[in-house]
């Protein structure tokens, strides 16, 4: 089976909950189950913990599985496999027994890898104390080589996936070293990057650096046999920095209390005011927007960004905001109806997964 790419909000929506997201809880539910056998109590503990707080990531990734034709399943496989490894090695440098840049500048290797499929895995535990894992992490680095192996013209788009892999793995190590380093370094970084990017703060090109979409897409396109050099250059210049900067100052503005009490760095605390933060993110949806309409299927990638809008807010965490309740107003009528749209549908799809869990 083989899908045309939706142009409406009600077929994207359909075919998501319909049979996107029911294979994405079966690839999760494999991942889980290989996460509660790892002998280590604490690797297994955040492997555990970040497929149970963290899924709906590998959900909104799966969405790009669209672009991959026939092989959206296995577009599908690769998302929630690499994404896994994204939000698994996020946990386990939050909850750190080191805060060692060459620890996680390790850890971080396997993500390089696995966009490598013929790079060889390694040890990427070598660094630290915990160690026994069962295999996990290697098994989600090889899944993803597997995968992308599939991919009759992989070097096509190689260079961007790694350019952006270096982004994200550079950030991961920053933004977790000792509390005094954070900021200066990527302070550091940023100057060091700034030419590219005049219109942004360092902590807005931190967030830009810290998403998953670039890739994704990049990989749907490939999968679905429609990459050339041209296509691969216009979605990375179209994914980075807007689109992917917009996905995680969303993630960082709802997790703000959780980050308090967790002692994490958040990039929204660094806003000078609510009123800035809220003009920065307008600026976000309106650039993100602007940037997509020279992709093919503009339709499609114009509502994967005004869905980021709707799936964000639409989390319960938002209402523990003080800002919560005027933000998601303000933001999801920039965004326009179908953000609106699917705003409801995904707090109408939490209810019901909600009740069905009790």
């Amino acid at each position: 089976m083989s899908y045309s790419v939706p142009k409406s909000s009600f077929k994207l929506m359909r075919i998501v909950f319909q049979d996107i997201f029911p294979v994405v809880d079966q690839e999760l539910r494999y991942w889980e189950k290989r996460a509660k056998q790892i002998p280590n109590v604490e690797l297994s503990n955040q492997a555990q913990a970040s497929i149970a707080t963290k899924r709906f990531h590998c959900q909104g990734g799966a969405v790009f599985s669209l672009l991959a034709g026939k092989m959206w399943k296995e577009a599908i496989t690769f998302i929630v496999a690499y994404q896994t490894i994204s939000d698994y090695l996020d946990n386990l440098c939050d909850r750190s027994t080191s805060l060692d840049p060459e620890d996680f500048a390790l850890l971080h290797q396997s993500m390089a890898d696995a966009l490598s499929p013929d790079h060889k895995v390694q040890n990427y535990y070598a660094l630290r104390e915990e160690q026994e894992d069962a295999d996990y992490l290697v098994d989600l680095v090889t899944t993803c080589q597997k995968s992308l192996a599939k991919i009759s013209n992989l070097s096509t788009i190689q260079p961007f996936l790694l350019e952006l892999e270096t982004l994200y793995s550079d950030l991961q190590v920053h933004k977790h070293v000792k509390i005094e380093e954070r900021i200066p370094r990527l302070e550091k970084w940023f100057h060091e990057e700034k030419e590219k990017l005049p219109e942004l703060h360092w902590y807005e090109f931190s967030a830009c650096s810290g998403s998953t979409l670039g890739i994704f897409c990049l990989v749907s396109y490939a999968m679905g046999g429609k990459m050339t050099s041209k296509l691969a250059d216009s979605v990375f210049k179209s994914y980075f920095p807007y689109m992917q900067g917009l996905h995680i100052l969303l993630d960082y503005y709802i997790d703000q209390e959780e980050d308090k009490q967790e002692g994490d760095l958040n990039f929204c605390n660094y806003y000078e005011s609510l009123e800035n933060m809220e003009t920065r993110f307008l600026h976000f949806i309106k650039e993100t927007n602007k940037h997509v309409q020279s992709l093919p299927d503009k339709q499609f990638h114009e509502m994967v960004h005004t869905g980021l809008v709707g799936l964000y807010l639409a989390d319960p965490k938002v209402k523990k905001l003080a800002s919560g309740k005027k933000m998601t107003k303000r933001l999801l009528r920039a965004s326009g109806l179908r953000s609106s749209f699917f705003h409801y549908n995904v707090k109408m799809y939490n209810k019901i997964k909600m009740r069905t869990i009790g």
